[in-house]
């Protein structure tokens, strides 16, 4: 049955596909992160080109035995994004969470997030922490609610916007 979405049963998200990550990938992340960050935060252009490294970092070097990505994919779209990278013998990182916004408050968000979790305890990580921003309310409130705690928070200036950089950690 189609939804008003356009994206069939986006609106609940039964027909999203969560699939790894894949080189060609790479430039939409990329674009979408500068793009809604830059809407949503007013991030400046420093923001893709990090964003670009991270992902790059992660296409040259990642060891698919203990690091993913997974990209949702609707309707024909790439939707949201997830990876699990490795921080060191025991902690997993969570990195690139991010879902378009007409994926959002339907639940992608806490199945990509189970979907990471579940691949770092399979992969033997006995722990996993994030990095965010204060400002992404919809994020915190979905980590605390699946258990994960905050650990620090700062006042920074970052990609020219005053921030609260926050850290949250999980024990799997």
């Amino acid at each position: 049955m189609k939804g008003k979405s356009g994206l069939g049963q986006a609106a609940g998200m039964d027909d999203v596909k969560i699939v790894q990550f894949q080189p060609e990938d790479r430039d939409w992340l990329v674009e979408q992160h500068q793009l809604l960050y830059t809407r949503d935060e007013g991030f400046d252009d420093t923001f893709g080109p990090l964003v670009g490294r991270i992902a790059d970092a992660f296409l040259a070097d990642h060891d698919p035995r203990c690091e993913r990505g997974w990209v949702a994919w609707a309707g024909g779209r790439r939707i949201g994004c997830i990876f699990c990278v490795r921080l060191d013998a025991d902690t997993a990182k969570l990195r690139l969470f991010l879902l378009t916004p007409h994926a959002r408050g339907r639940g992608l968000g806490r199945r990509l997030l189970a979907q990471c979790m579940g691949f770092a305890r399979a992969a033997g990580y006995r722990q996993m922490q994030l990095w965010t921003h204060e400002s992404h309310q919809a994020a915190c409130s979905l980590y605390a609610k699946t258990g994960w705690e905050l650990a620090a928070s700062k006042a920074v200036t970052s990609f020219g916007q005053r921030l609260v950089e926050q850290t949250w950690k999980i024990t799997l």
